[in-house]
């Protein structure tokens, strides 16, 4: 009897604990973020975004919201001081901001990008800003004689390339894999993987024992994405590539490293995707709202810099928002 009253007793204790959490859980909600996370040194856009789309390359004065690339509470620290780094799209989004805060730690900088002027002029102002030297290149990357251009531009600009940043892209949505077509295809691995492969070639013979590459790869080449099926498998590519070049130019003193970043409020994605999916771009990550480009940047700081990741090479961050 004695056992069946403690037994009893200790059942009666769980459920008076149990009726405390109960009606705790019911007080709180879900017990989930009701709206997007704001961890930063400032509160960023969050979805819903005006509905808009673009033609490509897309243009980033022309985005609602504009993206946030200046990194105000951002201090440099001469991370970078005296160094030469090369961008390719960057012009806009993640390179815009790359180039910003390595102009910010003291380096100057030379921009690739294909067609979008009013863009690439808006990023050689805010370099010139942080008080370092801009070079716009105009080159399509899918092809070896612009990327020839650009690096040899490039040098006699400046003397050296210390950084490489292969950051160019070409995405399009395509959710019927049958309707993939050969062209789009194409141009896909053309810019995202030729183009890296052909700026890499061309850079190394200009890069001195330590210098950095640094690859922008992407969460679709780690976890896929079935209506970016090309797309998807370039940046997979890309983190092979990263991981084998790391290793062909370990001997050189040379590091290769990539930045694997989740959805980013860029030009990339407005004209990539229709209007009514850009409204909601970014609300199905944990955090409830894309990335903005500054809060990339500063990875891309972290590998270029020999101070801080001299001892890193083959890696890739990813940057997703807590997927």
């Amino acid at each position: 009897m004695q056992m069946k009253s403690e037994i009893a007793g200790e059942a009666a204790k769980q459920r008076h604990i149990q009726r405390g959490i109960d009606a705790k859980d019911k007080s709180k909600g879900d017990g989930k973020l009701q709206g997007a996370m704001q961890a930063g040194a400032r509160e960023y856009p969050e979805p819903p975004f005006p509905e808009q789309h673009q033609p490509k390359p897309g243009h980033e004065w022309a985005i609602e919201p504009a993206p946030l690339y200046d990194a105000p509470y951002y201090l440099g620290s001469k991370k970078l001081n005296q160094k030469v780094a090369l961008i390719t799209g960057g012009d806009s989004g993640i390179g815009r901001s790359v180039a910003v805060l390595f102009a910010r730690e003291g380096a100057d900088v030379a921009i690739v990008y294909l067609a979008e002027d009013k863009d690439a002029e808006e990023t050689k102002s805010a370099v010139e800003k942080e008080g370092r030297r801009c070079l716009l290149v105009k080159a399509d990357v899918s092809e070896r004689s612009h990327c020839h251009k650009a690096v040899m531009e490039t040098v006699e600009k400046f003397g050296r390339i210390d950084v490489l940043v292969n950051n160019a892209a070409f995405q399009i949505h395509s959710s019927d894999f049958g309707e993939l077509t050969e062209e789009h295809f194409d141009t896909t691995l053309k810019t995202n993987l030729y183009g890296y492969f052909h700026m890499a070639q061309e850079a190394v013979p200009h890069m001195k024992p330590g210098s950095a590459i640094i690859n922008t790869g992407s969460v679709t080449g780690i976890d896929g994405s079935k209506q970016l099926v090309d797309y998807s498998m370039t940046k997979g590519g890309i983190h092979a590539f990263t991981r084998a070049l790391s290793g062909n130019l370990i001997g050189r003193g040379i590091r290769v490293n990539a930045v694997a970043p989740g959805p980013v409020w860029t030009p990339l994605n407005p004209s990539d995707k229709e209007a009514d999916d850009v409204s909601k771009f970014g609300a199905d990550t944990p955090m409830k709202r894309p990335a903005q480009p500054e809060e990339l940047a500063p990875a891309y700081v972290f590998l270029a810099s020999p101070h801080c990741s001299s001892y890193i090479t083959g890696e890739i961050l990813p940057v997703v928002g807590g997927y």
